[in-house]
């Protein structure tokens, strides 16, 4: 369940469409229940009989996008009935800012369903935003019997966040399909040297670091050239810095790109550039080192645990910093081996591995937890004193809160 799937675009997109497909291959059965998006409603399938439901629910804007608006029993109906229907036993959120999720996996868990939920993303813990969201998370959570994060430091930064014990938290990284992401050195260029930027084109993704360094590496190396993919508000910063310093014969603006034409992209490129303020994981730069490209990055977040140091130049995320690290990389380019970048992801990354940890029967079964109601236990612990002294810890009104939304009846 989540507020973000396809034909949105993005990293929580992939991995629910992905880890869907592979735990189908797995022989389970797989049911997706997201927001509406525009004319998609009602019920679709998609590859290997993957069936989603998309409701149709008011929505509004967030800087992480379009999610539905938070109403407690509004999408309770419509949930009900589809758990009824499909025989569902598991109910598995995705991502901290869709209400849709926190709705679904506190409604799951009063019909005695077992729950898990996974986040993406990393949130700061003192401004006001993100201080209703983790008082959310602390009271949403209550209900979970595991949850999974991507990275390290995305765990460290949810049990922060949400007051879980660790123990109920493990790290699943993201995966990419390096059968789809392979190099191409045909593609490029021969005696000038390509930079490849493919992101969101908002704060978070360092569009303020991106107009300081492009134009002083174009400067330095006459030979090198820069290809942007992306679209989003801070575009118009990027065109004027390309007007400001005449760069547009050596910066292509390609806008938004269709993640089936990612590839095409990233082929024509030696270096791959993230300016990112902050990441959990950062799935860009797998698909880019997939397709035999040197990553510069910022040393922020989850990015130093996803490739190892011969494969990737960190950089902090100051200007200077980044284009010693992009001067560092240009000299690299002739030694690069973009067949030995791609079988080192192809090794260490991939989405069966990820739906083998996530499966029950994986090696690291995601649902240990020796919590009352875990997934190991055969009837969910169900009490009203249980459940009680569970949501109390939040605060007298959380408490009486959950006593109407997610309190069931005693079993007869």
């Amino acid at each position: 369940v989540s507020d973000f799937f396809f034909p949105g675009m993005g990293g929580v997109e992939a991995h629910i469409y992905m880890l869907s497909q592979c735990l189908i291959k797995r022989k389970h059965k797989v049911i997706v229940i997201s927001r509406a998006y525009g004319n998609r409603t009602g019920v679709r399938y998609m590859t290997n009989g993957l069936k989603v439901y998309y409701i149709p629910l008011a929505v509004f804007q967030l800087p992480s996008g379009r999610v539905s608006f938070p109403t407690l029993f509004g999408s309770f109906p419509v949930f009900r009935n589809i758990v009824l229907r499909e025989r569902v036993q598991i109910v598995h959120g995705h991502q901290a800012c869709s209400s849709l999720s926190h709705e679904c996996m506190m409604h799951g868990k009063s019909m005695g369903l077992k729950v898990c939920f996974t986040d993406h993303s990393l949130m700061g813990l003192a401004d006001a935003s993100s201080i209703h969201v983790n008082k959310i998370l602390q009271f949403s959570l209550r209900c979970v019997d595991h949850c999974i994060c991507v990275s390290h430091i995305s765990k460290e930064n949810l049990v922060l966040r949400a007051g879980l014990n660790a123990a109920k938290v493990s790290v699943i990284p993201n995966a990419v399909d390096a059968s789809i992401l392979t190099p191409n050195p045909r593609k490029r260029s021969p005696d000038r040297i390509t930079i490849v930027i493919m992101s969101r084109l908002v704060y978070r993704k360092g569009t303020v670091l991106l107009v300081e360094v492009l134009p002083e590496i174009l400067k330095r190396h006459s030979n090198v050239d820069v290809i942007i993919g992306g679209d989003g508000p801070d575009r118009q910063m990027i065109e004027e810095m390309i007007d400001k310093y005449q760069l547009s014969g050596r910066i292509q603006m390609l806008g938004f790109v269709l993640p089936a034409k990612v590839r095409d992209v990233l082929v024509q490129g030696h270096i791959f550039l993230n300016c990112s303020l902050t990441e959990a994981f950062c799935i860009a730069i797998l698909e880019a080192a997939s397709c035999g490209l040197l990553v510069v990055s910022t040393n922020v977040g989850g990015v130093p645990e996803v490739l190892p140091g011969d494969m990737v130049v960190l950089a902090d995320p100051v200007t200077s910093s980044l284009i010693a690290a992009l001067d560092k990389a240009i000299t690299q380019v002739p030694f690069v081996n973009p067949d030995r970048l791609h079988e080192g992801v192809a090794n260490m990354y991939s989405w069966h591995n990820v739906a083998s940890r996530t499966d029950k029967g994986g090696p690291e079964p995601v649902w240990a937890c020796d919590a009352p109601g875990s997934l190991q236990d055969p009837v969910p612990d169900r009490s009203g004193v249980w459940q009680t002294l569970m949501y109390y810890g939040d605060g007298r009104c959380t408490a009486l809160l959950a006593a109407l939304l997610v309190f069931p009846r005693e079993p007869d």
